[in-house]
């Protein structure tokens, strides 16, 4: 395999041009907006970059001597947006769970947005060389990017993939959100005497989409959370401490148990997994955090860096981490009131930061930004900073419930576009970019993101609103990240936290990681990642389902293909089309609900047909995608 750079360091392109800047401000606007929707909607974000890169590429055949440079730049912008759109929506929603806020106020929630994305890829600029350049990490996505713009003409046609799994999405989402012409799941629950029993399955091309690109290994782990809570836990919770008397149905007792006690499994695991990601990683981790500081205290003149090796330079750095952490601190103070806790936060927040960007830089180095433990190490530093300002404030503090989910939002951000940056530089590193452009580029993406953060999660809590269905949000989105914030920090200062469940959770992540390393031990291909399980833990059983759906699918089709498909191939594009389909429709769908005040304003029905329409319609897309991705078969290279 070349490793030298696919644009020699003497040569000099075009890389960040007036149409790459906008085209990829476009893009970060437009993907974050469809992973806002789907974070709420499913708890999971999938990465943007290769996506973004065939994009970048059709687009620009309208020009005569557009550069694979500035392609790269495209997709580090349009990138930077999806990864915000995660560390936004695992945070801040809990403070409209909590009741703290009524709606997402535009300068805080964008400020929060921009300053800790910022800082995200401020914190990970020194570790550029260290993580990409020294250490051999994998940074698969980053690696897969760069060969999809390598043979872009050739991928650059694929483009016909994504549109039309976007057209199919959309008109799923119209027919099941909008006309109401389907229910939206399949669930079946029953109770024998003490025995629960429970199955069902959401009925959402996205969905499917999201198990597709994650795999089958990921996919069946979260399954696996899904069916260790709904099919031993609850069924064992009812069986010792018996049905709750009254005459509820047998799918809304489950319900019931999952909401007040079983999710807690999953805040246990993850703080387990979130620990353990900083246990396996620490010896290189303190390395490149070593080189880090070193780089900071660099004097090496400009003309004697190669452009390939050109960051941002570093008295910059440092000036504009202390400008970015100034706004932070004005909003803290503002909904806090208290100088000495607020600098405490403060200082907390610029630790987590640092400390989880570059936990975030290294993971994904490791197994991708996909993969990337976000959540997990966010409800780790919820839970400690909690346990710090309890001793502050007080117990029944609800100001210190809201401090702590305002020092997590700044954290998550951070460490969701670390990953992200660091992913986004090594495809740059191959490619022979030019890293403070790219750099440059990263933070006009979380700029244009940020900005469309509070108009886009206002219009779906108003439309659809946060957490458990209710009668006036029907379709409410289940945000289980930001449930399980809110659940750990009021559960800190109320003294409600359901330690019993949480301490059953870290045990069973305490399994899972010694079953990994057994795994690893034999050298086994499949590998349990801890955080995956946690996720099925906490997700609702539906949607692990589907999500194991799409993983399947994934497998048969490489089995069917009797090879692996390529990164990019036309099967990625095709679920990432039905993803940004999907998305787009209900957010656009949210705006006649939020205006008039009803969910069935579109409706075509009085009521929904039940969920065969919708089985069928998902049954009809499957079998198109199939013909899509089996219909030619890539060359091995």
């Amino acid at each position: 395999m070349n490793k030298e750079p696919h644009i020699p360091s003497h040569k000099n392109i075009p890389e960040l041009t007036v149409k790459a800047i906008v085209l990829g401000a476009v893009l970060s606007v437009i993907l974050s907006a469809a992973n806002a929707y789907l974070g709420l909607y499913a708890g999971m974000t999938v990465s943007a970059s290769i996506p973004a890169a065939v994009i970048s590429m059709a687009f620009f055949r309208l020009f005569k001597g557009a550069t694979i440079l500035e392609n790269n730049a495209v997709q580090t912008a349009a990138s930077a947006g999806e990864s915000l759109a995660a560390g936004v929506i695992f945070t801040l929603p809990a403070l409209i769970l909590m009741g703290y806020w009524q709606s997402f106020p535009f300068w805080q929630s964008t400020l929060i947005a921009l300053c800790g994305g910022v800082l995200g890829v401020l914190f990970t600029i020194p570790l550029r060389k260290a993580l990409i350049v020294r250490q051999k990490l994998k940074f698969p996505e980053g690696v897969a990017t760069a060969e999809v713009l390598k043979v872009g003409s050739d991928k650059s046609s694929s483009i016909g993939a994504l549109a039309s799994a976007a057209a199919l999405g959309a008109l799923f989402k119209l027919g099941s959100s909008g006309f109401h012409l389907w229910k939206g799941s399949w669930e079946k629950a029953s109770l024998w005497g003490k025995k629960f029993f429970y199955f069902g399955f959401d009925l959402s091309p996205a969905l499917i989409a999201v198990g597709y690109i994650v795999g089958l290994p990921i996919a069946s782990l979260v399954f696996l959370g899904g069916a260790v809570s709904w099919w031993i836990a609850i069924p064992l919770i009812l069986f010792y401490q018996g049905v709750p008397e009254g005459s509820q149905a047998a799918i809304d007792i489950g319900y019931d148990i999952w909401n007040r006690q079983i999710r807690y499994l999953g805040v246990g695991a993850m703080v387990v997994g979130g620990l353990w990601a900083l246990i396996s990683i620490r010896k290189a981790l303190w390395s490149a955090v070593r080189e880090g500081f070193e780089a900071f205290k660099a004097a090496v003149k400009e003309h004697e860096i190669l452009r390939t090796d050109k960051d941002l330079p570093m008295k910059w750095v440092l000036v504009s981490i202390a400008f970015f952490v100034v706004p932070i601190f004005f909003i803290y103070i503002s909904e806090i009131h208290s100088v000495e806790v607020v600098l405490f936060m403060t200082f907390m927040m610029i630790l987590g930061g640092f400390l989880f960007s570059a936990v975030a830089g290294y993971m994904a180095g490791l197994v991708g930004s996909s993969n990337n433990p976000i959540s997990g190490v966010t409800i780790a530093t919820i839970l400690t900073v909690s346990l710090l300002l309890l001793v502050l404030l007080g117990r029944g503090s609800v100001q210190g419930a809201a401090g702590a989910i305002l020092i997590g939002a700044v954290v998550c951000c951070a460490a969701a576009i670390a990953g992200d940056n660091m992913q986004d530089l090594k495809s740059g590193h191959v490619l022979g970019a030019t890293p403070w452009r790219q750099q440059v580029m990263q933070i006009i993406g979380v700029v244009a993101a940020a900005l469309v953060v509070a108009p886009v999660l206002n219009l779906l809590n108003t439309a659809y609103g946060f957490g458990a269905k209710t009668v006036e949000h029907p379709h409410a989105l289940s945000a289980p990240q930001a449930s399980l914030m809110q659940s750990v920090a009021e559960g800190v200062f109320g003294g409600s936290l359901p330690w019993t469940m949480i301490f059953i959770g870290a045990v069973f992540g305490v399994l899972v990681i010694l079953w990994d390393l057994y795994l690893e031990k034999k050298g086994s291909h499949f590998r349990a990642p801890v955080l995956a399980v946690a996720v099925g833990l906490y997700l609702p059983f539906e949607l692990d389902a589907t999500i194991f759906i799409g993983g399947l699918l994934a497998w048969l089709l490489n089995k069917a293909k009797a090879q692996k498909e390529g990164e990019g191939g036309p099967g990625l594009l095709f679920a990432s089309g039905l993803i940004t389909g999907e998305a787009l429709v209900g957010i656009l769908i949210a705006i006649p609900v939020a205006l008039s005040g009803r969910s069935d304003v579109l409706s075509l029905v009085d009521k929904p047909l039940g969920a065969w329409p919708g089985i069928l319609a998902l049954l009809l897309i499957l079998g198109w995608m199939w013909k899509v991705v089996t219909k030619e078969t890539p060359e091995r290279s």
